[in-house]
C-alpha cells in the first residue's frame, strides 16, 4: 500500500447491513476498506459508493490486501452470519493483523461466543468487542442504534466514527460504552426480545380491533397513526400504520391480508427467554411472543385443529358481541400501554440481574437512552424510562417507580377489559393477558406459594419457611393429615 493513503476503519461481511452500514461511515468522513468473500458483493459496495456521492470506500477482494490497507492501530468490523462464519472471518483476517489492532462483531451473537473470542484473539495480542447495531437496512445507512461491549480499549479506537454514525437525538447520539466482555452483545440481545413482545402485542391489539371491533384496514391505519401521536408513539407503531395503508399489487385489497399467518425468528428471541430462566428472572410477555411465534409456525397443524373444533361446534370466533367502537379502540390503546410497560420492565431486569452476575455494572438509564434512536424498539416513552433509572439507579422495577405506577393503575380497568373480552369471544392475547398476570402477581404482597412450598414438602420434603419464624422446616403431612382426619 505503499503511496497510497491508508482507510480508518475496515468492514468485512457486505451483505445489507454492511454495505449501508459501511456507506454510513464512509458518508460521514471516515474513509473505510471493505472486504467479502465473495468478490461482486465487494464490487457491488464500492459502486454503490460513487453513485452515492463518491464516497470514499476502498474494495478488496484479497483479505491480506484489506487488512493492510487500514491505519494501525487497526479496527474491523465484521458482519457476518452468527455463529460458524464469525470464527472463520477471524481466522481469515488475524493472519495478517498485529498486536494492537482490534476486531468489533457487529453481528447478533450469543455473549458468550464473543467472550470467547476476545480471549482467544488476546493471545495474538488482539483487541476484541462485541457490538450490537439495531436499526435494520435503514438504520445501519442512515443511523443505528449501536451498542458496543468489551475492553474500554477498543471502544477509544472506534469512538469518533461511531459516536458520528449512530442515529441522533435530543441528548446525544445512540451509542454508549455499553460495559466489559459480551456485555454489547447481551444488551442487544435483549432488546431483540423487548422488540419480539412489543410486536407480539401490537399484533394481538390488531387482531381484537379487526376481529372483534370489525375495523377495516382504512380505519386501522388511522388509528394507528392517531397512536403514533400520543403515549404509544414509537417506531413500531409508525410504521404499523403504513402497512395497513399498502395495496395488494398482485389483487383487490391490502397486502396485510394476503400475507401467510405464519412468522419465524433468528434465535434472539428464545436466547431471551433462555437467560431469563437461567437468572431465574419473569419475563412472561417476552416468552409468550415466543410461543407464538412457534404456535404461528404450525400452520398446516392450525388449519387441521380449526377443522376438528368446528365440527365440534367452535368457530373461529365464539360469540359476536356488540361494541362501541370509540370505546374498544380507547381500551385497547390503554391495554396495549401498560403491557408495553411491562415488556420493556422484564428486559430491563433480565439486562440489570446479568449486569449483577457478571459485575459488568451496566447503566439501564444510558441503555435507555441510546435505545431512543435509530433502533426498532425506539419509543417516545423511552425518555421516561430513563427518567425512572435516572431518579433511581436501583430501581428493582419499572413497575413501582411512582410515574409508571401510577399510568398503570389509571389503565387497568380498560387493560382487564380488553382481556375479558377477548377470552370471551375467543380470542387469544397472551401477551396482553400474561403481561397482566404479571402485574397482578407483581402488585400482591402474598401470593398462593405458600401452598407451593407445603406441596414440596409433602412429597419431596423440601423444606418450607414460615411468615412468623426464621429458619427452614418439616412437617410430616401424610402422617399428621391421616392422625387427624380420625378426629
Amino acid at each position: 500500500m505503499v503511496g497510497e493513503s491508508l482507510s480508518r476503519i475496515g468492514l468485512a461481511g457486505l451483505a445489507v447491513m454492511g454495505q449501508n452500514l459501511a456507506l454510513n461511515i464512509a458518508e460521514k468522513g471516515f474513509p473505510i476498506s471493505v472486504y467479502n468473500r465473495s468478490s461482486s458483493k465487494v464490487d457491488e459496495t464500492v459502486e454503490r459508493a460513487k453513485q452515492e456521492g463518491n464516497l470514499p470506500v476502498k474494495g478488496f477482494h484479497d483479505p491480506k490486501d484489506f487488512v493492510l490497507s487500514i491505519q494501525r492501530p487497526r479496527a474491523i468490523i465484521i458482519l457476518v452470519k452468527a455463529g460458524a462464519p464469525v470464527d472463520q472471518t477471524i481466522d481469515t483476517l488475524s493472519k495478517f493483523m498485529e498486536p494492537g489492532d482490534c476486531i468489533i462483531d457487529g453481528g447478533n451473537e450469543w455473549y458468550e461466543n464473543t467472550e470467547r473470542r476476545a480471549l482467544a484473539v488476546k493471545e495474538k495480542g488482539l483487541l476484541y468487542m462485541g457490538m450490537g447495531v439495531s436499526g435494520g437496512e435503514e438504520g445501519a445507512r442512515y443511523g443505528p442504534s449501536l451498542m458496543p461491549g468489551g475492553t474500554p480499549e477498543a471502544y477509544e479506537y472506534i469512538k469518533d466514527i461511531v459516536v458520528k454514525i449512530a442515529a441522533q437525538v435530543n441528548d446525544g447520539p445512540c451509542v454508549t460504552y455499553i460495559g466489559e466482555g459480551g456485555a454489547g452483545n447481551f444488551v442487544k440481545m435483549v432488546h431483540n426480545g423487548i422488540e419480539y413482545g412489543d410486536m407480539q402485542l401490537i399484533s394481538e391489539a390488531y387482531d381484537v380491533l379487526k376481529s372483534v371491533g370489525g375495523l377495516t384496514n382504512k380505519e386501522l391505519a388511522r388509528t394507528f397513526s392517531e397512536w403514533n401521536k400520543g403515549e404509544l408513539e414509537s417506531f413500531l407503531i409508525e410504521i404499523t400504520a403504513d402497512i395497513f395503508r399498502v395495496k395488494d399489487d398482485k389483487g383487490e385489497g391490502e397486502l396485510v391480508d394476503k400475507i401467510l399467518d405464519k412468522t419465524g425468528m433468528k434465535g434472539t428471541g428464545k436466547w431471551t427467554v433462555q437467560q431469563a430462566a437461567e437468572l431465574s428472572v419473569a419475563a412472561p410477555t417476552i416468552a409468550c411472543s415466543l410461543d407464538s411465534r412457534f404456535l404461528s409456525g404450525l400452520k398446516e397443524e392450525r388449519e387441521a385443529a380449526a377443522e376438528v373444533f368446528r365440527k365440534a361446534g367452535v368457530g373461529d370466533i365464539l360469540i359476536t358481541k356488540e361494541v362501541d367502537k370509540e370505546q374498544l379502540i380507547n381500551d385497547v390503546r390503554k391495554a396495549l400501554y401498560a403491557s408495553k410497560i411491562c415488556s420493556y420492565a422484564q428486559g430491563m431486569n433480565i439486562i440489570r440481574a446479568k449486569s449483577i452476575e457478571k459485575g459488568w455494572n451496566l447503566n439501564l438509564g444510558e441503555i435507555s437512552r441510546i435505545w431512543k434512536g435509530g433502533c426498532i424498539i425506539r419509543a417516545v416513552f423511552l425518555d421516561r424510562i430513563k427518567a425512572a433509572y435516572d431518579r433511581n439507579p436501583k430501581l428493582a422495577s419499572l413497575l413501582i417507580d411512582p410515574e409508571f405506577a401510577k399510568e398503570m393503575v389509571e389503565r387497568q380497568e380498560s387493560w382487564r377489559r380488553v382481556v375479558s373480552l377477548a377470552i370471551s369471544v375467543g380470542i387469544s392475547t397472551p401477551g396482553m393477558s400474561s403481561s397482566l398476570a404479571y402485574f397482578d402477581s407483581y402488585r400482591r404482597s402474598r401470593l398462593p406459594a405458600n401452598l407451593l412450598q407445603a406441596q414440596r414438602d409433602y412429597f419431596g420434603a423440601h423444606t418450607y419457611e414460615r411468615i412468623d419464624a426464621s429458619g427452614s422446616f418439616h412437617t410430616e403431612w401424610s402422617k399428621i393429615a391421616k392422625l387427624q382426619a380420625k378426629f
